[in-house]
């Protein structure tokens, strides 16, 4: 008996998205919103937190042969800052994970988190923490951030 197979563009990323969330309930009260808007949203009292994630891949979402890594840096802080900002809130932190081939050299790395801190000053965000790993080939970024507002002034896509 052969297994049915869908391929992941038939639902395009918004359709797989939408099968993941179908497929888990929020437990914890504090859980606002969960999978499907720009950021999650969490109760924090009088507030509420916002966390985001975006990952980045080198030869899908960039190609250094035209992006400086300086920029890509930028960039990738800026992607994160506008799911905060999309939904009313003001980012304050950012955690970055990178995976980095054995092509790139320290002061590559350097040049990236120039353009990583440049953000974090134009936009007052803290960097926190991160992880690094070794990837098999390419660059790999992916940033969470930490927002909050008001809440009841949290603002969603529907």
């Amino acid at each position: 008996m052969e297994e049915k197979r869908t391929e992941i563009s038939q639902l395009g990323e918004f359709g797989l998205i939408n099968r993941i969330a179908n497929n888990f309930s929020l437990h914890q009260a504090s859980s606002l919103k969960g999978i499907g808007d720009d950021a999650a949203v969490i109760d924090a009292g009088e507030d509420v937190m916002l966390l985001s994630t975006d990952m980045l891949l080198e030869g899908i979402h960039f190609d250094l042969s035209y992006m400086p890594l300086q920029h890509l840096g930028y960039k990738a802080v800026a992607a994160n800052v506008s799911d905060i900002a999309a939904m009313n809130g003001k980012p304050e932190q950012i955690v970055v994970g990178l995976g980095i081939s054995n092509r790139f050299s320290v002061e590559a790395v350097d040049a990236l988190y120039k353009g990583i801190h440049a953000a974090c000053e134009n936009y007052k965000v803290d960097l926190v923490g991160g992880d690094t790993t070794a990837s098999p080939s390419g660059l790999v970024i992916s940033i969470s951030v930490l927002g909050r507002t008001r809440k009841g002034t949290e603002v969603y896509r529907s």
